[in-house]
């Protein structure tokens, strides 16, 4: 369903559903564009709606907040996929812009319509997921082949950063795999030779213009992004040439408007297989801000706005590094900082803190960019960071 595709402009009020860094980074892009912002999160300590003009504090489905929120905004997005498919149906409803619309954000919800979208021929140009089976209830248990063992069970939805994900290495194991993890739709994929992962960041805007980021090597720990690399040191020009083609159908054949990320697992052999699509901005593409002319968030509200999008040109290689709440000292009852002094004392250094009141185990606090003349001259930055960290 297309939208008109006459720019808005500031200082007009744009909403954004989720309050956490990504929508923390759109607002602060918005704000700097001349935007004026809402934030829909149900958080009242919510990073993003502490910068907002405006922060609704109240449920995603809640009638009378989307009602105050659509008399409020000319248009909305989104930071997170999970949001309900009818709230975004309800501001179209009320004549806004709205984008991503319900249908991608649908399917990216849900791993098996995900998986069904991406292995329908032309959709990726070629490229398809990992081998796998769907389970739905009980009795699929026994009709999954033999040799999608080891693998790997995932939930159909509600899972990231490794959450609703078990290993499963034998066939006789599944059935306590399923049931750890509730018993609950989900998909078993088989456990592929892994080479390195890639993250393709792409924008398309109302007019069907569409650009592509640099691609993206990730580094995971602990099923947490840890590093993302760019430009990808371990890619080839002709496997870069597959991921961008695959990217740009998948883009097209979703009729999606806004910032996408599809994340690729490169095989020790050489093939390409697609991992998962985000609906959103991403935490691997949080380098834009200080290494790209134009950063994902204002290519975000750039597409939502109807306004020309801006140029996706890498001006140096750079480096991001994921800050979990683990390095906060937890000696004293008061939350006390990590040496960033000693951060910043590195001048290519780049530290952003995302506002989070309390730190905790594997949570999102913020990201380190390290620029440089090369990926390579970079690293020795980076372990000296790590360490200065506690990271080791």
């Amino acid at each position: 369903m297309k939208q008109r595709i006459e720019s808005l402009l500031p200082p007009a009020f744009l909403g954004i559903l989720g309050g956490g860094q990504l929508g923390r980074f759109f607002t602060q892009a918005a704000q700097d564009l001349g935007y004026k912002v809402c934030v829909l999160d149900p958080d009242p300590l919510s990073p993003a709606g502490a910068i907002a003009d405006k922060h609704i504090r109240a449920d995603y489905e809640e009638p009378s907040a989307l009602s105050e929120m659509a008399n409020i905004c000319q248009a909305v997005s989104t930071e997170f996929e999970n949001v309900p498919a009818k709230t975004l149906d309800y501001f179209v409803s009320r004549g806004l812009l709205v984008s991503p619309l319900s249908f991608a954000v649908s399917i990216a919800q849900d791993r098996i319509a995900e998986k069904s979208f991406l292995n329908t021929p032309d959709h990726a140009a070629g490229i398809k997921s990992a081998p796998y089976h769907t389970l739905l209830e009980e009795v699929d248990l026994a009709t999954v082949d033999s040799h999608l063992f080891p693998g790997i069970l995932k939930t159909a939805r509600l899972g990231y950063d490794g959450k609703g994900q078990v290993f499963v290495a034998h066939s006789r194991d599944l059935r306590a795999a399923w049931q750890a993890i509730g018993n609950v739709p989900a998909v078993l994929e088989k456990k592929l030779q892994l080479a390195y992962e890639i993250s393709a960041l792409v924008v398309r805007g109302r007019d069907d213009e569409i650009k592509l980021y640099p691609l993206a090597e990730n580094q995971h720990v602990g099923g947490i992004l840890h590093l993302s690399l760019v430009p990808a040191p371990s890619i080839t020009t002709e496997i870069e040439r597959k991921i961008n083609e695959a990217t740009i159908q998948i883009v097209k054949h979703l009729d999606y408007v806004g910032v996408l990320c599809i994340e690729y697992f490169v095989l020790t052999d050489g093939e390409i297989v697609t991992n998962e699509v985000a609906p959103r901005p991403h935490n691997s593409g949080h380098y834009t801000l200080d290494a790209c002319v134009t950063s994902q968030f204002e290519q975000q509200v750039r597409a939502l706005a109807g306004l020309p999008l801006g140029s996706t040109e890498l001006l140096c290689p750079a480096v991001m590094l994921n800050l979990l709440g683990d390095i906060w000292p937890t000696s004293t009852d008061e939350v006390v900082q990590p040496p960033w002094h000693l951060v910043l004392n590195q001048p290519m250094n780049k530290l952003h803190l995302y506002g989070k009141s309390e730190p905790k185990i594997g949570r999102k606090m913020g990201h380190i960019t390290i620029l440089g003349k090369s990926t390579q001259s970079i690293m020795a930055s980076i372990q000296q960071t790590i360490t200065n960290l506690g990271m080791d």
